[in-house]
C-alpha cells in the first residue's frame, strides 16, 4: 500500500533570479524558510550530481527523515535560468523533487515540483497529502520571500 503523491507550487519573486537561486540551492539554509526543518548535507559541492544530503522535517518523535542525491543542479549564468532536481533515496519519500528558476519581468519566478511515493499510505489519501505538501511548500516560499526581498 502507497500513494503517489505529485504537486506544483508556483511562485513569484521581487528579487533577481540569481538571488533566489543562490538562497535555494544553499541547502544548509533550507531550515531557514522551509517550517521545523534542519538539514544535514555532506562534505563537498552539495550541488554536484551525486551529492548527499538529508532533510529532517518535524519535532521530536514525529520529524520525517528525507534523504536526497542530487540528480542535476545547473545554472545558466546568461539566461539566468537555473533547475536543480533530486532522487528521494527514502526512508519514507521516493521519488524525484526539484525547481526551475527563471527571470519573470524584473523579479524571479519559481516552480517546485513533488513526485512521491508515500508508503504505507493508501492510494486514496494522495489529493489530500499533495493538497496539505503544496499548502506546506507555498508557506515555505513566502518565508524565502522574506530573506531574498530584502
Amino acid at each position: 500500500m502507497s500513494a503517489a503523491v505529485r504537486f506544483e507550487v508556483r511562485t513569484s519573486f521581487d528579487a533577481p533570479p540569481r538571488r533566489v537561486w543562490d538562497e535555494m540551492i544553499d541547502w544548509n539554509g533550507h531550515g531557514d524558510w522551509i517550517p521545523a526543518t534542519r538539514m544535514d548535507v555532506a562534505p563537498g559541492d552539495a550541488t554536484a550530481v551525486g551529492a548527499e544530503l538529508t532533510a529532517f522535517t518535524g519535532y521530536g518523535p514525529l520529524t520525517l527523515e528525507d534523504r536526497m542525491r542530487v540528480a542535476r543542479c545547473t545554472w545558466d549564468d546568461e539566461e539566468s535560468i537555473g533547475a536543480c532536481e533530486v532522487e528521494k533515496l527514502g526512508p519514507v519519500l521516493t521519488g524525484r523533487a526539484g525547481f526551475t528558476v527563471v527571470p519573470e519581468g524584473s523579479g524571479t519566478a519559481v516552480v517546485w515540483l513533488e513526485d512521491v511515493t508515500v508508503p504505507y499510505a493508501p492510494g486514496f489519501t494522495a489529493p489530500v497529502i499533495a493538497k496539505l505538501s503544496a499548502m506546506g511548500f507555498k508557506l515555505a516560499m513566502r518565508s524565502l520571500a522574506k530573506i531574498v526581498e530584502r
